[in-house]
């Protein structure tokens, strides 16, 4: 009997993801005057570059109540998902129901002025951990047409909290 192996193409390896890629890091660098990850040629190794990043990186889409749309492995990791659940939460539930209301005034005000840097936060992993983001990056991501088209946000720092 012979056995076929099914070798999937890694998720930042698709053409969406790679666009997608491109997008966060262009975005990052028009607002942040620096780049996120040091620059690549290569389409494809730019976007493993940025799934791999020892640091988080996570974007939603531009809807009114936004749904995830990226995170890097650093993001699937802290909040315990893969990257299929990940894609398909509504944002806001990366925070618990006592902080969404300062979630949405922040990322409200991000959209008015395009980022904001040094956020810190509660947020809640989806096995319900909490823990405090630091030093947060928030940006809006502009589309070819320099239009809004979501938001990201990446930190490097993060502190589990015990349970209150």
């Amino acid at each position: 009997m012979k056995v076929l192996s099914v070798l999937s193409t890694p998720v930042y390896q698709s053409k969406k993801i790679i666009k997608h890629s491109q997008l966060l890091l262009k975005s990052y660098q028009r607002w942040k005057r620096e780049p996120l990850i040091e620059p690549e040629e290569d389409p494809k190794k730019l976007a493993e570059k940025l799934y791999l990043a020892p640091f988080v990186v996570l974007s939603h889409d531009g809807a009114e109540d936004p749904i995830l749309s990226y995170g890097n492995q650093a993001a699937l990791d802290l909040w315990g998902m893969t990257w299929d659940s990940f894609i398909h939460t509504p944002s806001r539930l990366t925070a618990e129901p006592i902080h969404r209301d300062e979630r949405k005034s922040l990322l409200n005000e991000v959209s008015k002025i395009g980022f904001c840097q040094n956020y810190s936060g509660i947020r809640i992993s989806n096995n319900g951990k909490r823990f405090r983001i630091e030093g947060t990056f928030l940006w809006t991501l502009l589309n070819e047409k320099n239009q809004p088209c979501g938001q990201a946000a990446t930190f490097k720092h993060w502190n589990f909290i015990d349970p209150v």
